[in-house]
């Protein structure tokens, strides 16, 4: 993948480390404002490093990056995909029906952040020029590895925008994503909620907190004593959810050591013990929520440490939205508003490429409608006509 004229060199690496970390971050996040932690470098180094992503585990690193004379100008997190757990884009009835047809979907190649349904960039770099050049070895790379087909998951629009035109197929989700309209304390977001609903979050943040101690802690304050009681809540989550967790435990040891400033853990004790917890990322603009986990059932909790105290702490930090995971249209009750979320598909078999196209149209279309009903059901008061 060259062009000699130019100069311009395409490759891919078998590890994120094989980049330094200042280079990819100056392409990752160029801006603090706009910081998103899961195509840092430290995040993509710690799944590595911690033996969650690798190919044993059928997320084998193929990280694609672009130099000029030597010089890293494009990157693209990527992944030779033996499977499709972890993605939260489900495409597990594509591959089901081109092996009926005597087809093989995997290998695929997937840009993403494993294990992470949030939007963000895909493709790493400073000018439009490089982003296309960037989708264009993305389908290059699988039509000469072999592969059925390569994905971008939770793409930014800029980034749909250049891979629509370099011939991918565009997908929608939906999320639910909470907005701050200039809060200065949770009591202004709950004054534009229909009193009904507004009722229905304080019961809830009363009832939740009764009798416990709810934190919220970053950095340093996540002691080992924390982390320990987070793991214990994330495999109890992990094992209901997926079968088994996605992460290991020195992933967490990993991303505490190199980035524990950007995670916030909102934590609920009972006696001085953690019986409940979330853990969030801190973006450049907004609070990610990721992971989740309690040893008591306690009714409401979830929605307070997961929900609630989210805003709370968004708003404390001024911080333009809150991203709660993927699905869930409990959400919406809680303030949360549904929204698309976007990723791309190259099918390199042109017969299977033309009937997911066509399957997309109406995909599209259905969710389309359903967000728009969706927005009928926020508890925010109905303007007066």
């Amino acid at each position: 993948m060259a062009d000699g004229a130019d100069k311009i060199v395409g490759r891919t690496l078998s590890s994120i480390d094989e980049i330094g970390t200042a280079q990819w971050n100056a392409l990752a996040n160029p801006s603090p404002e706009t910081y998103n932690p899961f195509v840092s470098h430290e995040f993509l180094s710690a799944l590595e490093a911690s033996k969650s992503v690798s190919a044993e585990t059928g997320w084998a690193p193929m990280h694609l990056v672009v130099e000029d004379a030597g010089e890293l100008i494009g990157a693209a997190p990527l992944y030779a995909k033996g499977h499709s757990q972890g993605e939260y884009v489900f495409d597990h009835h594509w591959a089901d029906a081109l092996h009926r047809a005597g087809g093989r979907y995997y290998p695929k190649l997937l840009s993403a952040a494993p294990f992470t349904p949030v939007p963000g960039p895909r493709l790493l770099a400073k000018t439009a020029e490089t982003k296309a050049t960037l989708a264009g070895l993305l389908r290059e790379a699988a039509a000469q590895l072999g592969m059925s087909s390569a994905h971008a998951n939770f793409i930014t629009e800029e980034d749909k925008a250049i891979l629509d035109a370099a011939g991918f197929l565009t997908r929608m989700g939906e999320q639910y994503h909470w907005f701050n309209r200039g809060y200065e304390r949770f009591e202004d977001f709950l004054g534009e909620l229909a009193s009904r609903k507004r009722k229905q979050v304080r019961r809830e943040r009363r009832e939740a907190s009764e009798n416990l101690t709810i934190k919220r802690l970053t950095g340093p304050e996540i002691t080992e004593r924390y982390w320990d009681a987070f793991w214990l809540f994330y495999q109890d989550t992990g094992a209901r959810k997926w079968g088994h967790p996605y992460l290991t435990r020195t992933f967490f040891r990993r991303v505490a050591e190199s980035m524990g400033e950007r995670i916030l853990f909102i934590v609920a004790e009972y006696n001085n013990e953690p019986v409940a917890g979330a853990l969030n990322f801190i973006g450049g603009d907004a609070l990610y929520g990721r992971y989740w986990g309690c040893t008591e059932d306690i009714p409401f909790l979830h929605f307070e440490l997961c929900y609630h105290q989210a805003v709370d702490f968004a708003i404390e930090r001024k911080l333009s939205r809150v991203e709660a995971g993927a699905q869930g249209q409990h959400k919406i009750a809680r303030g949360y508003e549904p929204v698309p979320t976007w990723s791309a598909h190259w099918i390199e078999n042109e017969s299977f490429r033309d009937a997911i196209a066509r399957y997309l149209v109406a995909e599209r279309e259905q969710t389309g409608m359903e967000i728009e009903a969706l927005k009928d059901y926020t508890p925010f008061r109905k303007t007066q006509q």
